[in-house]
């Protein structure tokens, strides 16, 4: 299980931040975006693998749909005014002092 910052906006992969999904999703809403973002991803390796440049320009446009409707893309989901630190690394943000406390075995930094 990925590491996440104390409010759930982020989880940390290699010491980078990335958006999670919006917890304001209903499971069903969630688990059918990520049925979306799964077969976007396969449709770009299909693409990729008969050199269809369209195609795969198609595919990584519905791939941006799908992020962008996880809420892990496009405007944040919260409504605090926190700036959108996605794709960070946490070292460089207000997370640093959290994520230097973490033990080595804790952290996600594989």
């Amino acid at each position: 299980m990925p590491l996440r910052t104390p409010d759930g906006r982020y989880i940390v992969v290699r010491g980078r931040l990335w958006r999670t999904t919006d917890p304001n999703l209903t499971e069903e809403e969630r688990q059918r975006l990520v049925q979306d973002l799964m077969n976007a991803r396969r449709a770009v390796k299909a693409a990729r693998s008969k050199s269809d440049r369209d195609a795969e320009d198609a595919a990584h446009r519905a791939v941006d749909a799908a992020k962008h409707a996880l809420g892990e893309r496009g405007a944040v989901w919260w409504t605090d005014g926190a700036p959108d630190l996605n794709r960070k690394m946490v070292r460089n943000t207000g997370y640093a002092a959290w994520y230097d406390g973490l033990t080595v075995e804790a952290r996600d930094d594989s």
